[in-house]
């Protein structure tokens, strides 16, 4: 049963992921992998796909003070007249992009 479970997860795993690391850089891996009782390829994607799962959300999140906050919600509640500047942008914009 477990044969059969392992076939079914390596199925899922289409994708390689290569890196040349240094000898103690492996030995290191190694041995935090041992310690928490996993393989290394096991213990290797797991911390990178948590390192990349923080980076991604540490990009799209955006964190705000209390004044920041206050100034966010009344530019989007009370948003600046358009004047002649934007204008100008927006059609650039639309000349460069065609849009």
């Amino acid at each position: 049963m477990a044969n059969t479970a392992r076939k079914s997860v390596d199925r899922l795993r289409g994708e390689r992921l290569e890196a040349r690391i240094t000898a103690d850089q492996k030995a290191l891996i190694q041995h935090a992998a041992e310690l928490e009782g996993r393989s290394v390829t096991d213990y290797v994607v797991s911390s990178v796909q948590d390192a990349a799962k923080r980076t991604v959300e540490a990009h799209d999140v955006m964190v705000f003070s209390a004044a920041e906050s206050r100034a966010f919600v009344d530019g989007l509640l009370n948003p600046p007249m358009v004047n002649a500047l934007l204008r100008d942008s927006v059609r650039r914009y639309r000349a460069v992009t065609g849009g």
